[in-house]
């Protein structure tokens, strides 16, 4: 061998090395490559059960806010497990864990409870499952008869849901050392089946995290406000208030003290087709549906700035199938006389159709002077905290920050339809008066405290079961009893038919049961 053919040969053995380290870097990019590509295919992007049935989708279908305000899906499941102590009444039961709070289960046909209760949807967002509230959690309830089967009714008020000890029970988990990440983690994958190694390292570090830092931001937030209101109990709600706080990361002492509680019953959403146009909401302050629609769904939870087309198509598919959604017909109307009925109808005709339009046979007439219109708050007398919690600054905000033009301030309470009137007790905008019966009677003669979430009918009063209770009571214990002497629970107002004769009251009110 030459000299020139040593060198040579030297040359190639140095290039050896070079040479399998760029072969090495490649195979370790190529493996780097199809691990990202593993990782961005199953941790980006969205995708949500779709229902083809309109219930289906009304019940479980998302509208937006699981993404941005869900829990993920495992960590709702753990949640019972977690806390013993507030779910096994409901799974004694048999009902679903979070009948706990009120929630509404449906069954399966071997009579286990659905997996989600009604008004929680489902959406996988980057990898993780998530659920949160879509439009049933607040507008669809429950009746009976004493004894009978429970019957679910898509539309009338969430008779039996305590959102307020709901969202209560999620702000003090958020403080437990139970919702810490690392036993979390673990509990999890113990009592749900373990995580890959890429989805353990994530789950510790970025979603449990991340959970439980939401929920200590929201305690933040809420705490200041819930300790100065009376409780909700189930089937209200203060729709307004979270909203400035959460939605628009207002501090608790921007609010002013008389703008603080605005407690309401949740709404039916019966036959919304007449009321475009009428104003809306309790205080009547939008006549638009469509922006009504969005501001609720905020309400629950949705994010208008990251909000896609699909989210608001969710929520026009909800709001078309409502437009012709009519309240199933009181089962009373097979009991009441006939010759009272008739009777009332012609004083309800006299005294309260011009407001509220009249029930005729099956149908129900959306036709009166003041329907759809508000009542002064002077004239009509009723609590005035809901009317107050709604600001001229608030809606300010409401048209900057997400695009609304039609809200504006009213002065009292609008006139309501009474289309579905059986299932939407207890009365007034606040559910401060237990029964029609009892809204006939002068607010002196009204229940001063009485038991709210029982979805038994009342049928002789109209309404349902609600017995007088003692505020503090251990009698009570486990049942809410609504005092009407705590601010924003005012039973005053609404005197109209109270002077009518007992006779009349009767006839009046055999014909509004038939409603």
């Amino acid at each position: 061998m030459t000299a020139v053919e040593a060198a040579r040969a030297d040359r190639r053995w140095l290039t050896v090395p070079l040479t399998l380290l760029i072969v090495l870097a490649l195979v370790l990019g190529l493996v780097v490559l199809a691990v990202g590509a593993v990782v961005l295919h199953r941790y980006a992007g969205e995708s949500t059960p779709h229902f083809a049935d309109d219930v289906r989708h009304f019940r479980y279908g998302s509208i937006g806010a699981d993404r941005s305000s869900g829990l993920p899906y495992r960590v709702w499941q753990e949640l019972p497990a977690l806390f013993p102590a507030v779910f096994r009444p409901a799974l004694e039961r048999g009902d679903g864990a979070y009948a706990a709070f009120g929630f509404l289960y449906e069954r399966n046909p071997d009579g286990t409870p659905f997996d989600l209760p009604i008004g929680i949807s489902r959406r996988r967002v980057n990898g993780v499952d998530l659920v949160w509230f879509n439009c049933a959690v607040c507008h669809a309830g429950t009746w009976r008869h004493e004894g009978g089967e429970r019957v679910i009714v898509d539309g009338m008020p969430s008779n039996t849901l305590d959102l307020h000890a709901f969202i209560r029970f999620l702000l003090a988990a958020a403080n437990d050392d139970r919702l810490n990440p690392g036993p979390l983690l673990a509990r999890i994958e113990a009592n749900q089946g373990r995580f890959g190694l890429i989805e353990r390292v994530l789950w510790r570090h970025v979603v449990l995290p991340r959970v439980r830092g939401e929920l200590l931001l929201r305690r933040i937030r809420l705490d200041p406000l819930l300790a100065v209101q009376p409780f909700w109990g189930p089937g209200r709600v203060d729709t307004f208030n979270p909203y400035k706080l959460i939605q628009f990361s207002l501090p608790f002492s921007a609010l002013d003290p008389g703008e603080r509680i605005g407690t309401a019953d949740f709404p039916s959403i019966f036959l919304q087709r007449p009321r475009e146009g009428m104003q809306l909401h309790w205080d009547g302050n939008n006549t638009s549906l469509h922006e009504r629609n969005l501001s609720a769904a905020v309400g629950a939870g949705l994010d208008l700035a990251t909000a896609t087309a699909a989210d608001r198509a969710a929520i026009r598919r909800v709001a078309r199938w409502l437009l012709d959604l009519r309240p199933p017909p009181s089962p009373m109307r097979d009991s009441v006389d006939a010759a009272a009925v008739a009777r009332g109808r012609d004083t309800y005709m006299r005294d309260c159709a011009s407001c509220h339009g009249y029930q005729d046979g099956e149908r129900y007439v959306f036709e009166g002077e003041r329907l759809g219109h508000v009542e002064p708050i002077e004239r009509i007398g009723t609590d005035r905290a809901r009317l107050d919690s709604y600001t001229p600054d608030f809606m300010r905000q409401q048209r900057e920050h997400l695009g609304f033009s039609r809200f504006t301030k009213t002065d009292g309470y609008a006139n309501q339809p009474l289309d579905g009137l059986w299932l939407r007790g207890p009365y007034l905008h606040n559910g401060s008066v237990p029964t029609l019966a009892d809204l006939l009677d002068s607010a002196d003669a009204r229940p001063r405290a009485f038991l709210r979430g029982d979805d038994t009918l009342d049928e002789a009063r109209g309404g349902f079961r609600s017995p007088p209770c003692t505020p503090g009571d251990a009698a009570s214990a486990g049942r809410f009893c609504l005092d009407t002497t705590r601010p924003g629970n005012s039973n005053a107002g609404h005197d109209y038919g109270t002077g009518l004769s007992e006779a009349e009251k009767n006839d009046l009110l055999a014909y509004l049961r038939t409603f």
